[in-house]
C-alpha cells in the first residue's frame, strides 16, 4: 500500500486487508518520543533494558519471573513457533487462556517472530471463536490446556491448536527447543502486530489492526505522561489480556517502564484486595464496578502500597470517585479508551483530576466535540467525541470503517461535552441518549443519581419505546445485601436529585446486571428485554 514501509511479512494477509488509504484516520506524531524508526519490532523493544535479575512477572502463588527468565522463555517459544510449528511472519496466531506469565510470553513470542497476535478471551464461546478465526483467517493457535475445550469444539477448518501448561509430551512447554537467543524478525514499524476484536457489540465483531509502533505509542503517551510509572512499580488489575485495557496495563506499560506485573488468573474484587496487600501492588487497573464493589471489602485489607488507580472500560461516576477517595485517599485516574485506538486517549492525574469529567486529551492526542455533519460544537454543547493521535482505527476488511473514521478523525460513538476550560465530560454512548417527550436524557446521569442512594450497588438506565412519549426512562438497580426493594422510596430519592422529566417511569430490581466477559455493561440486552428477570415496579 502506498506510504507504508517495506513489510517483513511473508504472509501478507493483514496488510492486504487494511482499509483503503483514503479511509484512514489522520495520524499525528507530535511528541519526539513518537518518532519511531522505520524498522521496529515492539516485542524486542519491550524486552530491552532491565537487568536480568529484575522481576518482570509475578503470580498469586508467589512465582516470580525475572527479566532474564522472561527473555529466555520468549526466545525458546519463538524458536518453537518459527521452527517446529512452521509459523512465518504475517501468520495470525490465536492466543487463549487465563492471565498468566505464559500467555504474556506467548504474546511476546508471536510478535518477536513477526507474526500477528490475535488474543481472545478465555470466556468466549465456540461460535464466537469460529467467527473471529474466519474473519482473520487464523491457522495457528496457542492455548492454555485449561481453555482448549471450547476452541476444539469450534471445529475451525485448518486450525492447528498447540496447548501449553499440560502434562502431555506434545505440550508446547515440554517440546525441545534451542536455548539460544532469537533475533527478532526485522518488522516494519507499520507492520500489523495484533488484531484485537471489539467486545460488547451486537452483530459481527470488528477486528482492529494495530502496528508494532502503535503498541509502543500507547506506552509513550498515556503511560509515560499520565500514569508516570517507575521501575519499582508492581502493576495488577482485573482486565484480561484479550481486552486491550488489560494488555496495556498488565504487559505493555510495566515492560516499557522496566517494572513488574502481578498476573492474576482470578481478579475479581474479592481477589484483588488481598493480592494488593500480599504483593504490595502499586498500580491498579480495573473498572468502575470493581472499585465500587471493593469499597464494601476494604476493611481488613492493607492497600497502603497503592499509589495509582486507573479506571476505564466504562464511565466512572463521580460518586464512586469521591467515595473511593474519602475511604482510601487515592485519586482514581479516569480514562476513556477504545479497542479501535488500543488504549486511553483522554485522562487526567493527580491535582488535574476533576471528578465527574474524564479529563483532557493525553499528550500526543487531540480531541473535539462535533455534530453529525462534522462541525465542531460550542463548548458546553453535547456532540460526538472525535479524536486523533499516533494510533487510529483500521478495521480488518470491514465496511464500518467509513462510520468510525470521518474526515481524518476517529468517531468513538460517545456523546461528550467539552467544558470551557478544555475538560471533557462524558454524557452517554451516542446510542444511549433517551429522547422522551422532546427531552434529551442521558442514561448515565440518571445512573449516577441512583448510585448516590446508599442501597444501590449497580445501576443501568435505558430508554424503552412508548407510543405517547417516544421513549420512557427505565432503570435497573442492583441493591446491597439485605436492602429492601422499595421502588417508591427510590423514586422519592431521585425526585430530589433530578429534574422530574429525567426520573424513571419504571424501576426493575435485578440480582446482577448483564455484562460482557470484560465487565462492560450490555445495555442493548436491557433495551431488548434479554436480561435476568427481576422485580418490576
Amino acid at each position: 500500500m502506498d506510504g507504508l514501509t517495506r513489510s517483513a511479512h511473508v504472509d501478507t494477509f493483514a496488510r492486504d486487508h487494511l482499509p483503503p488509504a483514503d479511509q484512514w484516520p489522520q495520524l499525528r506524531f507530535d511528541l519526539p518520543e513518537l518518532r519511531y524508526p522505520e524498522r521496529l519490532n515492539c516485542a524486542a523493544e519491550l524486552l530491552l533494558g532491565p537487568a536480568d535479575d529484575r522481576p518482570a512477572f509475578r503470580t498469586a502463588t508467589g512465582t516470580t519471573w525475572s527479566y532474564g527468565e522472561l527473555r529466555a522463555r520468549v526466545d525458546r517459544l519463538t524458536h518453537l513457533l518459527t521452527g517446529e510449528l512452521g509459523v512465518v511472519p504475517g501468520n495470525r496466531v490465536l492466543l487463549r487462556g487465563p492471565t498468566t506469565p505464559w500467555l504474556a510470553a506467548c504474546w511476546l513470542a508471536v510478535l518477536k517472530a513477526g507474526a500477528v497476535a490475535v488474543t481472545v478471551l478465555a470466556q468466549q464461546r465456540p461460535h464466537e471463536l469460529r467467527t473471529m478465526c474466519e474473519i482473520a483467517e487464523v491457522r495457528h493457535a496457542l492455548c492454555d490446556v485449561r481453555s482448549v475445550d471450547d476452541l476444539a469444539k469450534a471445529e475451525i477448518p485448518g486450525l492447528r491448536i498447540t496447548t501449553y501448561g499440560g502434562d502431555g509430551p506434545d505440550d508446547l512447554l515440554k517440546r525441545p527447543a534451542p536455548g539460544t537467543p532469537y533475533a527478532a524478525v526485522d518488522t516494519a514499524g507499520d507492520d500489523v502486530a495484533l488484531i484485537a476484536f471489539t467486545s460488547g457489540t451486537t452483530g459481527r465483531p470488528k477486528g482492529c489492526m494495530h502496528f508494532h509502533r502503535d503498541v509502543l505509542a500507547i506506552a509513550d503517551t498515556f503511560s509515560r505522561h499520565v500514569l508516570q510509572p517507575h521501575a519499582g512499580d508492581v502493576f495488577a488489575g482485573s482486565p484480561p489480556l484479550g481486552f486491550t485495557f488489560g494488555l496495556g496495563g498488565l504487559v505493555v506499560f510495566p515492560l516499557r517502564a522496566g517494572a513488574s506485573a502481578l498476573l492474576l488468573e482470578q481478579a475479581g474484587p474479592k481477589q484483588l484486595l488481598p493480592a494488593i496487600a500480599e504483593h504490595r501492588v502499586t498500580v491498579l487497573f480495573t473498572a468502575p464496578t470493581a472499585y465500587r464493589a471493593m469499597l464494601d471489602e476494604l476493611d481488613g485489607h492493607d492497600i497502603s502500597s497503592l499509589r495509582r488507580c486507573v479506571s476505564a472500560g466504562e464511565n466512572l461516576p463521580a460518586a464512586t470517585w469521591r467515595t473511593w477517595h474519602e475511604r482510601t485517599g487515592l485519586r482514581v485516574i479516569n480514562g476513556i479508551g477504545a479497542t479501535e485506538l488500543l488504549h486511553i486517549f483522554i485522562s487526567a492525574a493527580d491535582e488535574h483530576i476533576r471528578p465527574g469529567t474524564t479529563g483532557v486529551p493525553v499528550p500526543g492526542w487531540q480531541a473535539r466535540v462535533i455534530d453529525g455533519e462534522g462541525r465542531e460544537r460550542p463548548d458546553g454543547e453535547p456532540g460526538l467525541l472525535a479524536v486523533r493521535g499516533p494510533v487510529g482505527c483500521r478495521y480488518l476488511a470491514d465496511p464500518r470503517q467509513r462510520e468510525y473514521v470521518r474526515d481524518g478523525w476517529n468517531i468513538t460513538g460517545d456523546t461528550y461535552v467539552r467544558e470551557g476550560d478544555g475538560y471533557f465530560r462524558y454524557v452517554a454512548r451516542a446510542d444511549d441518549m433517551i429522547i422522551s417527550a422532546g427531552y434529551n436524557i442521558a442514561g448515565p446521569e440518571v445512573e449516577e443519581a441512583l448510585l448516590r442512594h446508599p442501597d444501590v450497588v449497580e445501576a443501568a438506565v435505558v430508554g424503552r419505546p412508548d407510543e405517547a412519549r417516544g421513549q420512557v426512562v427505565v432503570a435497573y438497580a442492583v441493591l446491597g445485601q439485605g436492602a429492601r426493594r422499595d421502588a417508591e422510596a427510590l423514586r422519592a430519592f431521585l425526585k430530589a436529585e433530578l429534574a422530574p422529566y429525567k426520573c424513571p417511569r419504571e424501576i426493575v430490581f435485578l440480582d446482577a446486571l448483564p455484562r460482557t466477559a470484560t465487565g462492560k455493561l450490555q445495555r442493548f440486552r436491557l433495551r431488548s428485554g434479554g436480561h435476568t428477570e427481576g422485580d418490576q415496579q
